[in-house]
C-alpha cells in the first residue's frame, strides 16, 4: 500500500515537471534581416534646373516595421510584398541647395533589429562655356581647308575627354548641320580642319550630359570666294618640223577654261628654248578667235622646243601648253653638174669610155667645186629607161672622171642625188654612137 502511494506521488511530481517546461521548449523567431539600399537616379545626384526626385528601396525580411533616415531625419516609406519579404520605398526631392555629401540609414525592427548605412552625393551640373572658338583663314577659295580651334569649360576650369561638335549655317539658311565631331584634348582644348564650301558661320556646340549643361560657341563667318577656273592650250603644234633655217614656222592651237569651252580675245605667246640651254625665251604672240584658236609665225633659226603660254585673267588662271621639238637644218645649196663630157666617139663596141665632169655648188653669188657621190647613167637607143651603171666621186674641186665599156649606142649623164648639204642635179647627157 505504500509502495503505491509512493508511485502516485512520483508521476504527479513528474507531470507537473513536464507541463513547466513546455513554453521554455518552443522554437525562438528568426531576426529580421535587410537588403542593399538602392538609388534610383544612381548617385552622384545630379541638379540641373529643376529639383530631382529620388526613390530609394531596400528589401526585408522577418521584419514588419521599418524606418528609412537621411541625414538623421526620417522619410516616409511604404511597403510591398514580395516574395520572402517586403519592399521598402522612399521618395525624396533634392535641388541646388542640397549639393553635398548626404547618409542614409536603414533600419528593420522585428525579433530585434537590422540596419544598413552609407551615402551619396548631391551635385549641382556643371556650367560650360566654349571659348576662343576661331575659324581661320577668315576669307578663302571654294574647296581649301580651314582651322577650328576653341577651348571647352566646366565650370571655370578645362574639361577635357568631351565630344565637341562643328557646324556650320550657310549664308541665306537658317539652320546650323553638324559637319564633324572632335574630342577636347588637354586643358579642354580641340581643333578640326573641315573643307570651306560656301559663306557662312562656323561655330562649336556641346550637347548637354547627364552632368554637365550644353553650350554653343559665338559664330565665325568665314566667306568663301568661288575658285578661278582651270585654262588649258590643247591641239598646239608647230610646222613644218623638220624645217630649214629662216623657214616660216606656224603655231596653232586652242585656248579653253573649265566649263566655259574656247576662251576670245586672250593673248597667247609663243616662246623657245634652243637645244642645250634652259631658258625660255618670249617669240611672238597672238590674241585668241573664236572658239579660243590661235595661230603665230616666226621665222626658224635653231633646233628646239617651242610652247604657247597663257598668263591667265581675271577668274582663270594661267596655263602652258605641252612643248614641240623642231629641227631647224642649214638650207641645202643648189648644185650644177656641168661639162660632162662621154668620149671617144664614135667608140668600139668593147671599148672603153672615159666620163668627165665638174660638180659645182653655190656659195653666196658664185659657184665653187664641191664634194660628192655622183651615179653614171646610160639609156641605150630606142629606149625610155635610164639605167644605172656605177659611182664615183668628186673632190673638193668638184671634177668628177671616171670609166665604163661600150657594149651600144646611147645617152649617158651624171646624177647626183643631192645630199645633207646639198640638192641633187642632173648633168647634161651625151650621145656616143658604138660600131662594131
Amino acid at each position: 500500500m505504500l509502495q503505491r502511494i509512493r508511485v502516485a506521488a512520483l508521476a504527479l511530481v513528474l507531470g507537473a515537471g513536464a507541463l513547466a517546461a513546455g513554453p521554455a521548449a518552443a522554437a525562438a523567431a528568426p531576426a529580421p534581416s535587410i537588403g542593399t539600399v538602392g538609388l534610383r537616379p544612381a548617385a552622384p545626384i545630379v541638379v540641373f534646373d529643376k529639383d530631382v526626385a529620388v526613390t530609394f528601396t531596400f528589401t526585408t525580411r522577418n521584419a514588419e516595421k521599418a524606418e528609412l533616415k537621411l541625414n538623421g531625419d526620417a522619410v516616409p516609406v511604404t511597403s510591398s510584398r514580395i516574395p520572402g519579404g517586403l519592399k521598402w520605398t522612399g521618395t525624396k526631392s533634392f535641388g541646388a541647395s542640397a549639393a553635398g555629401k548626404w547618409t542614409y540609414t536603414a533600419t528593420a525592427f522585428g525579433d530585434g533589429t537590422a540596419t544598413k548605412t552609407g551615402s551619396f552625393e548631391v551635385v549641382k551640373a556643371l556650367t560650360t562655356r566654349i571659348a576662343g572658338f576661331s575659324a581661320e583663314p577668315g576669307r578663302v577659295t571654294r574647296g581649301k581647308t580651314i582651322k577650328v580651334t576653341g577651348r571647352l569649360l566646366a565650370g571655370g576650369k578645362p574639361y577635357p575627354g568631351q565630344s565637341v561638335a562643328i557646324t556650320f549655317r550657310e549664308r541665306g539658311s537658317g539652320a546650323y548641320r553638324e559637319v564633324t565631331k572632335v574630342t577636347s584634348g588637354r586643358g579642354g582644348r580641340f581643333s578640326a580642319n573641315v573643307r570651306a564650301l560656301s559663306t557662312g558661320w562656323w561655330r562649336a556646340e556641346f550637347a548637354a550630359t547627364a552632368t554637365a549643361r550644353g553650350s554653343v560657341s559665338a559664330p565665325d563667318r568665314v566667306d568663301v570666294r568661288r575658285s578661278d577656273l582651270a585654262s588649258r592650250i590643247s591641239g598646239f603644234d608647230v610646222r613644218p618640223e623638220p624645217a630649214n633655217k629662216g623657214d616660216r614656222l606656224r603655231f596653232s592651237g586652242s585656248l579653253t577654261a573649265e566649263g566655259r569651252g574656247g576662251l576670245s580675245g586672250q593673248r597667247v605667246s609663243i616662246y623657245f628654248r634652243a637645244d642645250g640651254s634652259h631658258r625660255w625665251e618670249y617669240v611672238t604672240s597672238d590674241v585668241t578667235g573664236r572658239g579660243g584658236r590661235f595661230l603665230a609665225t616666226a621665222r626658224a633659226q635653231k633646233s628646239g622646243w617651242w610652247r604657247a603660254e597663257y598668263r591667265g585673267t581675271r577668274g582663270v588662271n594661267g596655263t602652258v601648253s605641252r612643248p614641240d621639238r623642231v629641227q631647224v637644218n642649214e638650207p641645202k645649196k643648189d648644185t650644177r653638174l656641168i661639162k660632162f663630157d662621154a668620149y671617144p666617139e664614135p667608140a668600139k663596141r668593147g671599148g672603153t669610155l672615159k666620163f668627165r665632169g665638174v660638180l659645182l655648188a653655190e656659195h653666196g653669188r658664185s659657184w665653187v667645186g664641191h664634194a660628192g657621190k655622183v651615179a653614171l647613167y646610160f639609156k641605150p637607143l630606142g629606149s625610155k629607161k635610164w639605167q644605172y651603171v656605177k659611182t664615183t666621186a668628186s673632190g673638193g674641186s668638184g671634177r668628177l672622171s671616171t670609166t665604163a665599156k661600150a657594149w651600144r649606142s646611147g645617152h649617158w649623164k651624171f646624177v647626183f642625188p643631192g645630199d645633207a648639204r646639198a640638192k641633187g642635179d642632173d648633168s647634161a647627157t651625151d650621145f656616143v654612137r658604138v660600131r662594131r
